[in-house]
């Protein structure tokens, strides 16, 4: 297995879900697949949200076969795979996530309260 170190606070949402993957991954998963495969992946769940949303809430009809398929599982899919990403290339997600809130909370409140196309 890939020797991973995670910089990350566990005390906080990201860095606690970062570890839980990470456990999991150590203990059931052998190995962290690799960041090829793993972003194949992320397009392929991201890909399945994709055809829920456009079925369930687009205009396409949903098929039978669809309407039992949860979104929240799907979006955990996502999560999991973006999560093995963040891990396996050092990236903190709570830090990263904080930081681009800060940009935009600065940079976008004006800008989106502005926009005659929100109102």
């Amino acid at each position: 297995m890939t020797n991973i170190s995670l910089d990350v606070s566990t005390d906080l949402p990201l860095g606690k879900l970062q570890l839980e993957v990470h456990d999991w991954i150590s203990k059931h998963g052998v190995r962290y697949f690799n960041e090829l495969t793993n972003m194949a992946q992320l397009t392929e769940e991201v890909g399945e949200v994709a055809r829920i949303i456009a079925r369930r809430y687009g205009e396409q009809s949903e098929k039978e076969s669809d309407k039992t398929k949860d979104l929240g599982e799907e979006l955990s899919d996502v999560l999991f795979v973006l999560l093995c990403l963040a891990n396996q290339t050092g990236t903190n997600l709570q830090a990263a996530f904080d930081q681009k809130m800060e940009v935009k909370r600065e940079r976008d409140h004006d800008r989106h309260h502005s926009n005659q196309k929100l109102k």
